[in-house]
């Protein structure tokens, strides 16, 4: 018997004017977990298709100022069933000086319910710290390479 395990994840309704926003997906700084983009290439797309690097820690490429994976033409994500672990999480996000918030440029930011910020906090934490441990301790393999 195979069981799957549920990421946690955000449910934030993301229509304005009954259209998908889409405003997260501009100029996107999606960082990415190994798990994430071993998931992604099981789609069929190459590493180096879909990721840039930005201080040692892989990003979801954008293209004319997008996520790739955005369907300008509706705004929805092309692999929304295995979206990363960030864009899940978002629009919850951590900041030193803030710590876990929700990112007041998406425009649904008020309407996110502070119980489900303090729910969820301890899995953007974790998160940050998986992409902390993956990718800048001096343990951390460089993907690029693996590429």
């Amino acid at each position: 018997m195979s069981m799957t395990i549920e990421k946690p994840e955000l449910r934030v309704d993301c229509k304005i004017n009954g259209k998908l926003c889409g405003a997260c997906c501009y100029k996107a700084v999606v960082p990415l977990t190994r798990e994430d983009i071993k998931k992604i290439e099981n789609l069929g797309f190459k590493a180096r298709e879909f990721i840039e690097f930005r201080l040692g820690v892989p990003i979801l490429r954008n293209i004319d100022g997008h996520c790739m994976f955005l369907d300008t033409a509706t705004n929805t994500c092309k692999i929304y069933e295995m979206r990363p672990e960030a864009c899940r999480l978002y629009p919850l996000i951590y900041s030193p000086k803030l710590w876990v918030h929700v990112d007041p440029r998406c425009p649904k930011a008020k309407d996110v319910p502070q119980e489900e910020v303090v729910k969820l906090a301890s899995h953007v934490l974790r998160f940050y710290e998986k992409i902390k441990a993956e990718w800048l301790s001096e343990n951390a393999r460089d993907y690029s390479q693996e590429a």
